[in-house]
């Protein structure tokens, strides 16, 4: 396997398919010749934090010597299988070269390679180096990290042609070269939203399958509700300020992934995640983009002018109709009469009769109360279009709204699901030219310019009146640091932090937890949450999406029964395995024998090899299923079509 990438995502995967999967890996950094060594233009807290991280990240590698120059690789020492209780079966080794051209690739080892995953943050560097890579090796499977979807769903097909082109004498079916476009900042932003907004349900997409999960919070004495099944029991010192933070060396008393019944039972007084229901993927998502994009027109006018539009509507109908009753004329002659006398271009009702005058002088006053509300709908059209293009700034009554900090890759996916899900958003972005800035034009979400580390930036988007803070800049000491101001400021807000080294979470979460025990706080990990995903796209396994459980991750697969004997012809009941993995329901759309919505399944109903079930897993789990981690049963064959 090899990833190509230089970001905190590159190192998560490459540790991900060495010490959960035991592949061998190689780890291909693109370094510029003239880069410094260290980093130069760092703050004093900022270079701290970067040492840590650059530590975490030398611990997952397992790499004691020092980089050599670009170009050069340092392999990490190798593990014999099953050695010190479960150890890497594999080995790992990092090359440095400028750029991921021709040469770099093929020391990488690219034409013997099983998979390439490219996950630069630069879509064309990407796109660049998997047409270097197809050429190099058509039957190379290929997973690129890109932002652009559309573009991704295009080049999906073309690299596909383009290895069939390649071997034009293989049968399409055998031909292992997939190519797959994931996007990081899609797998992580529905967890970030729903951390953020109390009662928001976890939904995982899985072929034609909507899978409902929702977080439960604790009973006094009681056992949490179930629902149709438990995925997840959160942290048992959740309440407790020096506690867990949730992260997998949180020990029995961090969160218990894939739980048994008589697991869950015994846990009164934990919170839980719990899959609620199972739904058919219909037409109504188009319904509502359709919907959604419809001409917001009563965004034109204000509250005040659509009543006092209305009013005179009303007005001019009962004019109308009272010249109707009075006159005997046809109500359409009547209706122009009346319009005529509003706009004051009738002639005088001289020598008619009484009523007819009174009705000519009240459609007068009416008139004269119309052109001041329609001169004020004309100024409100024209500033509503012309401030179109600018950003709106925070009304002064808000309240109850999430403050998202960070309008970057993930920040603007976050706050694109936050508005479908009608949350109202209040954006703090320091860069006037930033991705997001023109979603959230787009969006009329009202946005606040400036660095978050000054006095007044925070307050400016009503922080004392939100109910939570999104922190999702790129910069963990930012995200800190914003976190203590606004919880400076609001000791009960909801904190949601995007931070990377899980050393540095748990010291962030225990001390706010022991600063602000009544508030609720969490942390997230981008790459944490995508590197899963990723990795099963390399295996040739399609995981279909993740539910964060606060630092941990559950993962939804499709799995085909036929390919895997831990499955192969168990019942439902037998095949789960507390804390590994569960089958949860039945893929009809994936079915062989076109059951179609067939998803429901019986505890005692036996697997067939024609069935495709979705499975719950956690990472080294669905590693074992595959028969791909080092602690995978003996009985296992260790499988691959692409390696001689």
């Amino acid at each position: 396997m090899i990833v190509c990438g230089d970001d905190a995502l590159a190192h998560r995967l490459a540790g991900e398919l060495h010490e959960v999967y035991g592949e061998r890996v190689t780890l291909l950094v693109p370094v510029r010749p003239d880069a410094p060594r260290t980093p130069t233009a760092r703050g004093g807290r900022a270079l701290a934090l970067f040492g840590r991280v650059t530590a975490a990240v030398i611990r997952t590698t397992g790499t004691t010597a020092p980089a050599g120059a670009p170009g050069t690789s340092v392999p990490a020492a190798p593990t014999a299988s099953g050695a010190d209780g479960g150890e890497p079966t594999g080995t790992l080794r990092v090359v440095e070269s400028a750029e991921a051209d021709d040469r770099a690739l093929t020391d990488a080892g690219v034409e013997r390679a099983a998979a390439l995953a490219l996950v630069h943050e630069d879509d064309e560097t990407n796109i660049r180096a998997a047409l270097t890579a197809r050429r190099l090796n058509p039957r190379l499977r290929l997973v690129i990290r890109l932002y652009n979807r559309k573009l991704g769903q295009h080049l999906e097909t073309l690299l596909d042609q383009a290895a069939a082109v390649a071997e034009p004498g293989l049968d399409p079916e055998q031909l292992d070269a997939a190519t797959t476009v994931l996007s990081d900042v899609d797998t992580a932003a529905p967890g970030l939203a729903a951390a953020a907004v109390a009662g928001t349900s976890k939904v995982v997409q899985a072929g034609g399958l909507l899978l409902h999960a929702v977080e439960r919070p604790p009973a006094a004495g009681e056992a949490p509700d179930p629902g149709l099944c438990t995925l997840a029991l959160l942290s048992a010192t959740a309440g407790d300020p020096a506690g867990c933070e949730g992260s997998e060396r949180s020990g029995d008393a961090g969160p218990r992934l894939l739980p048994d019944d008589r697991t869950v039972a015994a846990a009164t007084g934990r919170a839980a995640v719990t899959l609620e229901a199972v739904t058919a993927a219909g037409p109504a998502l188009a319904s509502a983009r359709l919907a959604a994009s419809a001409l917001p027109v009563a965004s034109l006018f204000s509250r005040r002018l659509r009543w006092s539009l209305a009013g005179a509507a009303a007005a001019v109908l009962a004019l109308a109709l009272a010249s109707t009753f009075t006159t005997g004329d046809h109500p359409l002659h009547a209706a122009y009469l009346t319009l005529l006398d509003i706009f004051a271009i009738g002639d005088p009702a001289v020598g008619e009769s009484t009523s007819r005058q009174v009705l000519q002088i009240l459609a007068g006053f009416v008139g004269l109360l119309l052109l001041p509300v329609i001169v004020a709908a004309l100024i409100e059209g024209l500033g509503t279009f012309r401030t179109a293009t600018t950003l709106r700034r925070p009304p002064r009554g808000l309240s109850g709204h999430v403050v998202l900090l960070g309008l970057g890759k993930v920040g603007t996916r976050v706050l694109a699901r936050l508005r479908r899900l009608d949350i109202p958003v209040v954006c703090v972005e320091s860069d006037p030219e930033a991705r997001g800035i023109a979603v959230a034009r787009r969006l009329r979400v009202p946005t606040v310019i400036g660095d978050v580390t000054e006095e007044g930036v925070l307050e400016a988007a009503r922080i004392d009146r939100a109910h939570a803070l999104l922190a999702l800049t790129s910069v963990d000491i930012t995200n800190l640091e914003a976190a203590l101001s606004a919880r400076a400021v609001s000791p009960d807000l909801r904190v949601v932090l995007r931070l990377y080294d899980d050393d540095f979470a748990t010291a962030v979460f225990r001390t706010l937890r022991t600063a602000h025990p009544a508030a609720l706080t969490r942390s997230r990990s981008v790459s944490h949450l995508a590197a899963p995903a990723f990795a099963g796209a390399m295996l040739g396994r399609q995981v279909l999406g993740a539910v964060p459980v606060e630092r941990r991750v559950l993962l939804f697969a499709a799995v085909d029964v036929a390919a895997h004997p831990l499955l192969d012809g168990l019942t439902v009941a037998d095949a789960f395995h507390p804390g590994k993995w569960r089958v949860i329901a039945l893929d009809g759309g994936g079915t062989r024998s076109g059951t179609g919505q067939a998803w429901r399944l019986d505890p005692d109903r036996v697997l067939k090899p024609d069935d495709r079930v979705v499975v719950a897993a956690t990472r080294r789990g669905l590693a074992e299923l595959l028969g791909r981690g080092a602690d995978a049963p003996l009985n296992t064959p260790r499988t691959d079509e692409n390696r001689p």
